[in-house]
């Protein structure tokens, strides 16, 4: 069924889920929501036909939106590989909240760290994937979140090891430390390894405790 984006369905989704627009394969943009699209830096994402009858036979209670959601946060350094990173995570049928920046102008990495990490702790996200120039900097920030395990990864090793055994829910990248293709397969590694529990989660339960009793 074709559905019209106008202007304020535009603006009305920048609020809630940033700079991705989802429309479906048929779907008709007017010309005013096209400048509004262009004037605020917007991706547009068409899903397939085979997307929009997969949407379309959901059942009517959906699982809590934090099982498939991924926030994004980053400077103006990870500006690039964000907005690369959250259309990479909409092809694959996540749900991205993007908390900022919005651009490449200078700005402080603690803001948008701290943001994402927030939306983490409320349960409004199951992951986060933090970008700054180094990808210490954001982690060292999320870290501060009672709850939050941010990791600094740098290859598929360090992604998988992250998720897999010490089963944390942010991931931080360096823009300037990675190449692009290194990222995307990072944050694939990341998405697809799961926490394996056993002897780990013992250990995570003395980190909690430690938290516990300085947080």
């Amino acid at each position: 069924m074709k559905k019209i984006i106008t202007e304020a369905d535009v603006v009305a989704n920048y609020k809630s889920a940033g700079k991705i627009l989802s429309v479906g394969k048929d779907d008709i943009i007017t010309p005013l929501a096209k400048d509004k699209i262009k004037d605020l830096g917007i991706t547009v994402i068409k899903k397939t036909e085979s997307e929009n009858i997969q949407l379309s036979s959901l059942p009517t209670v959906l699982p809590p939106a934090k099982k498939n959601t991924v926030v994004l946060g980053g400077d103006h350094t990870g500006f690039a590989i964000k907005t690369l990173l959250a259309k990479l995570l909409v092809e694959k049928g996540y749900n991205v909240q993007d908390v900022g920046t919005y651009d490449e102008s200078s700005c402080d990495y603690p803001d948008f760290a701290y943001a994402a990490a927030k939306k983490i702790k409320s349960g409004e996200a199951e992951f986060g994937i933090l970008i700054d120039a180094t990808g210490i900097p954001s982690a060292i920030t999320a870290n501060k979140i009672k709850g939050i395990r941010a990791a600094t990864c740098y290859n598929e090793f360090s992604a998988k090891s992250a998720r897999e055994h010490n089963n944390a829910n942010v991931l931080v990248i360096g823009a300037k430390s990675l190449g692009e293709e290194t990222i995307k397969s990072i944050v694939e590694t990341w998405l697809s390894t799961d926490f394996a529990g056993g002897r780990h989660q013992r250990r995570l339960d003395k980190i909690t405790e430690i938290e516990n009793r300085n947080l």
